[in-house]
């Protein structure tokens, strides 16, 4: 194989663009074209009746796969011929797959405001990492919504998109990361309930590996910073389906006993209630633990993708 087509050295260049950019600006960004695209076509597809919504949402999300499935052809075609061109393209694509550093940096910015006392810019800042409404939650709150949602994007935004690599190279990777935006944007209950509903199923299928083995990779983080592991788990085992998510309970529980923090969203579950009150010192150590579990998950990435036979897909394999 070409130097430049190695799934090791494409995934080793994306973690350290990653590590030194960041996310790229949403004009640059694939996920936000294609979050674009997925809010002009939702707005056309029909919501109800259930029958009709939920074959349009069917054919939303085969849709934007077999446009994967396509693009992936046409990078494999082109890498046949110009190697270096298609590695530029994948790295480009790869790196946009995952977010870690924007992950983490949206948690400092959030902790930064709640320790200077500008709880209506923490509020804001809260937005970069999930989709809750922020407008009448306190300190402690914004700060157990961030701590909640540092856990589940760990898994979601870092671990999910490597594993995927990691078995299928690119394909597994993008096919991934269009699933899961499909899902936060039409995959919830309510007006899209119907609409999102194929992708909010196949996200929760998709998530079941990785969620799992990002808390495997929590325990592991938690056990090298010397936090309660047992309380962790205990947690996790008692409030992990209290969550909407199949998936995100598990972690967001787990994190909830690891750090020793009372992890609440009103009207949907409350994990570890007789944990501490969360705050900015909370999220402090919710970054840690993050962090350190992203980069053990960086790290087995790439040691998996040298192994024989993996990833099962490489750029100008022949067909």
């Amino acid at each position: 194989m070409d130097v430049a087509l190695d799934p090791t050295l494409l995934l080793l260049l994306a973690m350290g663009l990653d590590v030194a950019l960041g996310e790229l600006p949403n004009a640059l960004h694939p996920v936000a074209w294609l979050g674009s695209f997925v809010g002009f076509v939702r707005a056309r597809l029909p919501h109800s009746p259930a029958a009709p919504a939920l074959l349009a949402g069917a054919l939303l999300l085969v849709s934007a796969l077999a446009w994967v499935a396509l693009l992936v052809f046409a990078l494999g075609s082109l890498a046949r011929s110009h190697a270096w061109l298609a590695a530029a393209l994948a790295l480009y694509l790869l790196q946009a797959s995952f977010a870690c550093r924007a992950l983490l940096d949206a948690g400092a910015r959030v902790e930064a405001d709640l320790r200077a006392d500008r709880l209506a810019a923490a509020r804001v800042g809260l937005t970069s990492l999930c989709s809750r409404d922020a407008s009448n939650l306190d300190n402690a709150q914004v700060a157990g919504a961030a701590t909640a949602s540092l856990a589940e994007n760990l898994s979601d935004s870092v671990v999910a998109p490597l594993f995927y690599f990691v078995l299928f190279g690119l394909p597994g990777a993008l096919a991934f990361r269009v699933i899961n935006t499909l899902d936060a944007m039409v995959g919830y209950r309510g007006k899209y309930e119907w609409l999102g509903k194929a992708s909010a199923r196949t996200d929760d299928l998709a998530g079941l590996l990785p969620a799992r083995l990002t808390a495997l990779l929590l325990l592991l983080a938690g056990a090298l910073l010397r936090r309660p592991l047992g309380q962790g788990a205990r947690v996790a085992l008692r409030d992990a389906r209290q969550t909407p998510s199949p998936n995100g309970g598990v972690v967001m529980a787990l994190a909830s006993g690891l750090l020793g923090a009372r992890l609440e969203k009103a009207g949907s579950y409350v994990l570890g209630p007789e944990l501490a009150e969360p705050s900015a010192d909370t999220l402090r150590r919710a970054r840690t633990l993050v962090g350190l579990a992203a980069a053990l998950a960086c790290g087995a990435a790439l040691a998996l993708t040298a192994a024989p036979g993996l990833p099962l897909w490489t750029l100008g394999a022949t067909p």
